[in-house]
């Protein structure tokens, strides 16, 4: 291969140059994507922010017995 051939980085200017197509390419494939985008219905948004809900507190709940166990158990070897 001679020098010619190989890829030379691109310049500043040719850069700026190529930034609105590639920012309206952009879009363009944004918009073709939400398209096909399947949203939840409310009863599915509703029933999953309570599952969620309901999981952390459990997994609140589980971590203080568990803190308050090895608490306990830490205090007991340090006296």
């Amino acid at each position: 291969m001679n020098s010619d051939t190989q890829l030379q980085p691109a310049s500043f200017g040719q850069k700026v140059v190529k930034w609105p197509t590639q920012l309206r390419d952009y879009v363009d494939e944004l918009r073709a994507e939400m398209r096909r985008v399947t949203w939840p219905s409310w009863t599915q948004v509703r029933a999953t922010t309570s599952v969620v809900i309901v999981a952390v507190f459990m997994f609140a709940a589980y971590f203080f017995v568990v803190d308050a166990i090895v608490t306990k158990i830490i205090t007991r070897i340090l006296k």
